[in-house]
């Protein structure tokens, strides 16, 4: 299981970091600034697992590999954006593509490291939405886990099937593959209709004041003064 979480866990460095850069050759950066999306997106979320399970120095950190990938996958992004653009929805689906084995094997990763499952399935989701939080903030917009349809749900459906199957003594490489599924086919599914959580709405006052603010007070109409005729 220790080679499966590594590949998932490369894997996903790779898409994730894809996904950076290719928002970041969107927003035109050059070279330096693509890389460092990229490897932000794609160490970010699991450099936070490792703090917080212990694991440290953290894999992203200490392991070659992680940086090679993401370093990698920022060339591809920065020179080969118009073949990956040709695809439909690319960044978007790196990103749920990244977003399921990040989930999975983060949650595997705090159940080797004996914490709870519930912990675990908690820790996985915080490893598949750090990278993409961190993407967005540096390309100063709202992540995408606070506005997108069933983004940090589908990382927390994938990451509990994980620790369910843990609990019920499942094997784990099959129920792995389920919960990536699972993550994946809801972030599609999600982006394809439209499915989000209830949105805040702003009250009418709010609107109406929101309203003012933007158009000001309306003119103002002098009084019409007639005059009675004389007989």
């Amino acid at each position: 299981m220790e080679t499966t979480i590594l590949v998932l866990d490369l894997v996903g460095t790779f898409v994730f970091a894809l996904s950076g850069g290719t928002l970041g050759v969107r927003h035109r950066l050059d070279l330096f600034g693509v890389l460092v999306v990229s490897f932000a997106a794609a160490s970010v979320g699991g450099i936070m697992r490792d703090i917080l399970i212990h694991a440290l120095p953290p894999a992203a950190l200490s392991d070659w590999r992680y940086a090679s990938v993401s370093l990698v996958a920022g060339v591809v992004a920065f020179y080969w954006s118009p073949l990956i653009e040709r695809l439909q929805y690319p960044v978007r689906m790196f990103d749920a593509l990244g977003l399921a084995l990040f989930a999975v094997a983060g949650t595997q990763k705090a159940l080797d490291a004996g914490m709870p499952p519930a912990a675990a399935a908690g820790l996985g989701m915080l490893t598949g939405i750090g990278g993409g939080i961190a993407r967005d903030i540096l390309l100063a917009q709202v992540p995408q886990v606070l506005r997108a349809e069933l983004y940090a749900v589908a990382a927390l459906a994938g990451a509990s099937m994980v620790a369910l199957g843990h609990v019920l003594g499942l094997p784990a490489q099959p129920v792995a593959y389920a919960g990536m599924v699972v993550c994946f086919g809801l972030r599609m599914m999600a982006l394809r209709h439209g499915w989000h959580l209830p949105v805040a709405l702003q009250s009418q006052a709010g609107e109406s004041e929101d309203l003012d603010s933007k158009v000001g007070p309306g003119p103002v109409r002098k009084p019409v003064i007639r005059r009675r005729r004389r007989r």
